[in-house]
């Protein structure tokens, strides 16, 4: 078996390749999409190795893996834009919206279990609980990066539909994480800095 070289030069002038074959700057709005989506697996992968190691997490830590690699697919559809690909390759790269429906199950199975919120929460808790909070936001930039791309046809709603859902989902998780380990939310105080300032 060959072994793949992890430098290649190929993009020592800025330049990158998509999954369609075009060669783009790396400051083109698609690379830029699949950065994000890139640092949100990197910080979903951070959440997992934070979580604690006791059996009450194991469904959570599936739960998070089998979306890492639904992130990876994701980035190949997201790879292909639709105005320049052959319609072959974007069936070979197509992003189904079942996965979609399955984040909505484990967001619902999860929310049965959490006490009502009734205001914002400041994002922390466990450290895996702070994880998913990062996560939550790199994501919540990924979706941003996506809109104008799905506006301009060139990426199915899947994706987008997808990357929506996974910021609640990981917002539920964090609550979730927090919750199983009895550790309280902190509420966010309106003005809290001028209170401060009053009896400082």
């Amino acid at each position: 078996m060959t072994k793949i070289k992890i430098y290649t030069r190929t993009g020592d002038q800025g330049t990158t390749s998509l999954f369609s074959g075009e060669r783009v700057t790396k400051a083109d709005p698609f690379i830029e999409a699949l950065g994000a989506v890139d640092e949100g697996n990197s910080a979903i992968g951070f959440a997992v190795a934070s979580l604690p190691k006791e059996a009450a997490f194991e469904q959570t830590k599936e739960q998070l893996e089998t979306i890492q690699h639904a992130l990876f697919d994701l980035g190949a559809a997201l790879a292909m834009p639709r105005s320049s690909s052959q319609t072959s390759k974007l069936e070979k790269t197509r992003f189904d919206s079942e996965a979609v429906v399955l984040i909505e199950s484990w967001i619902d199975a999860m929310d049965q279990q959490l006490p009502p919120l009734d205001t914002f929460i400041l994002p922390g808790g466990h450290p895996a609980g702070a994880a998913l909070h990062v996560s939550r936001g790199i994501i919540r930039r990924a979706e941003r990066l996506v809109v104008p791309l799905f506006e301009q046809q060139e990426v199915i709603q899947a994706v987008v539909a997808y990357l929506n859902r996974l910021s609640d989902y990981l917002f539920i998780a964090s609550r979730y994480v927090n919750h199983l380990l009895n550790i309280p939310e902190t509420q966010w105080e309106k003005h809290k800095i001028n209170k401060s300032n009053k009896t400082g």
